[in-house]
C-alpha cells in the first residue's frame, strides 16, 4: 500500500484526496494545511468551479500537520503530493526528495524554468520519481485524440488548433502576480502547452501576438513551429465578460483524419459546442462515443498513473517532469514574443 501525504489543503487537494479514495493500492496517510478548522475535517469552506463541494470529513486514521515540513519529517508516506499555490511547488518538492519521498506536484511544475531544473536534479540526487499534475490527458475528449493520435491509424499528425479561453477568475487571489501564480498563461495555457509537447513534440520556434494586464498576457494567439513542419495555433487567455466562464477544444489534422471537437460552460450549464468527431479520408465525420464525462473520472486516471508509476518505479509518458519542464519554457518564451513583438527560438 502506497502511503501519500497531501502538502496543502484548498480546492485542488481535496479534488486529490477525493480522487485517490478511487485508486486501489494507494492511501492518504497524512495532510498537511495551516488551517485548524481543515486539519479537524471541516472543509465546508472549500469551493472551486467543478466537483463536489467541501463538506465535514472523518480523518480518522489519517495523520495532521500545520506545516509541510513536519509532515515531511514526522509521517510514515512514501510520497509527497503536493497541491500548494504554484510559487510553493520548488521548495517544498524538494525538501520532500531529499527526506527520500517520491514527488507528485500540481502544474506548473514550477514558476521558473530555473527552480523546475532544480527539482527535476533534487529527484535524479535523490533517485525519487517526480511526477507532476497535467490532468488534460485523462480527460475523456484529450484521451481519444491522444490514444487515436499514438495508435498510427491516420498516419503522421501534422498541425492543427487548441483554444482555452475562461473569464477572468476575480474570486482568486494573486492571479495576476508574476511570481505567484503568473495569469492565465501559467494557469491556464500550461494544460494546452503540455499537451502540443506531448503530441507534437519541443517546438523550434514560436510568435505570439495579443494584449496584456497587469504586465502579463491577458489574450493570446500563438503560432508554433516544429521541426517537422507542423504549424499549430493555440488562443487562450482571459476575456472580462463572466457570461461563458470557459471554454475549450481542438481541431488537428492527421495525414488521413482529422479530430474536432469544443466545450463551453454558457452562463451555468455546459454543452457542446463541437461534440469529439472523427473526420475521416472518406468523408464521414464520426461521433466518438466517450465515457468518463466527470472531471473527477480524469483526476481518477491520473492518480492511478502516479500510484503506478510510483509502486513500479516506471516513468510516466504523460506527467514526466521533463515534459512539464518544457510546457513552462513554452509558456515563458510565448510571453517574451508577446511583449517583444519577436519570434522567439526555443
Amino acid at each position: 500500500m502506497l502511503r501519500i501525504g497531501i502538502a496543502g489543503l484548498g480546492f485542488m487537494g481535496m479534488v486529490h484526496y477525493l480522487s485517490y479514495q478511487r485508486v486501489r493500492g494507494v492511501k492518504v496517510a497524512a495532510i498537511a494545511t495551516p488551517e485548524p478548522e481543515r486539519r479537524a475535517g471541516d472543509w465546508r469552506g472549500i469551493k472551486g468551479n467543478f466537483g463536489p463541494p467541501g463538506e465535514k470529513m472523518d480523518l480518522s486514521g489519517i495523520e495532521t500537520f500545520a506545516t509541510v515540513d513536519e509532515m515531511i519529517e514526522q509521517a510514515d508516506i512514501d510520497a509527497v503530493d503536493i497541491t500548494l499555490p504554484p510559487a510553493l511547488h520548488m521548495p517544498a518538492a524538494i525538501r520532500a526528495l531529499k527526506a527520500g519521498k517520491h514527488v507528485f506536484s500540481e502544474k506548473p511544475i514550477a514558476m521558473t524554468i530555473a527552480d523546475g531544473k532544480k527539482m527535476v536534479k533534487a529527484a535524479a540526487k535523490a533517485n525519487r520519481s517526480l511526477l507532476v499534475g497535467h490532468v488534460l490527458p485523462f480527460f475523456p475528449e484529450y484521451a481519444w485524440a491522444l490514444k487515436a493520435i499514438r495508435s498510427g491509424k491516420y498516419g503522421q499528425v501534422l498541425g492543427g488548433s487548441f483554444r482555452r479561453v475562461i473569464s477572468d477568475p476575480t474570486w482568486l487571489t494573486n492571479y495576476w502576480t508574476v511570481d505567484q501564480v503568473g495569469g492565465p498563461m501559467l494557469d491556464l495555457h500550461v494544460h494546452d502547452a503540455h499537451f502540443i509537447r506531448l503530441v507534437f513534440g519541443k517546438p523550434d520556434s514560436l510568435s505570439t501576438v495579443g494584449r496584456m494586464h497587469e504586465g502579463l498576457p491577458e489574450f493570446w494567439h500563438t503560432q508554433f513551429q516544429f521541426e517537422s513542419g507542423a504549424t499549430v495555433e493555440a488562443t487562450s487567455g482571459t476575456i472580462d465578460q463572466q457570461g461563458r466562464p470557459f471554454d475549450h477544444g481542438f481541431e488537428i489534422h492527421l495525414e488521413d483524419a482529422t479530430l474536432v471537437f469544443e466545450f463551453a460552460v454558457m452562463g451555468d450549464s455546459g454543452r457542446y459546442l463541437c461534440p469529439p468527431t472523427l473526420l475521416t479520408s472518406t468523408g464521414k465525420a464520426k461521433e466518438a462515443k466517450l465515457t468518463g464525462g466527470d472531471p473527477m473520472d480524469a483526476f481518477a486516471a491520473e492518480l492511478k498513473e502516479v500510484t503506478r508509476c510510483f509502486a513500479s518505479g516506471e516513468p510516466s509518458d504523460i506527467l514526466g517532469a521533463d515534459l512539464a519542464l518544457d510546457a513552462v519554457e513554452m509558456c515563458h518564451a510565448q510571453s517574451t514574443s508577446l511583449a517583444s513583438g519577436r519570434r522567439v527560438r526555443l
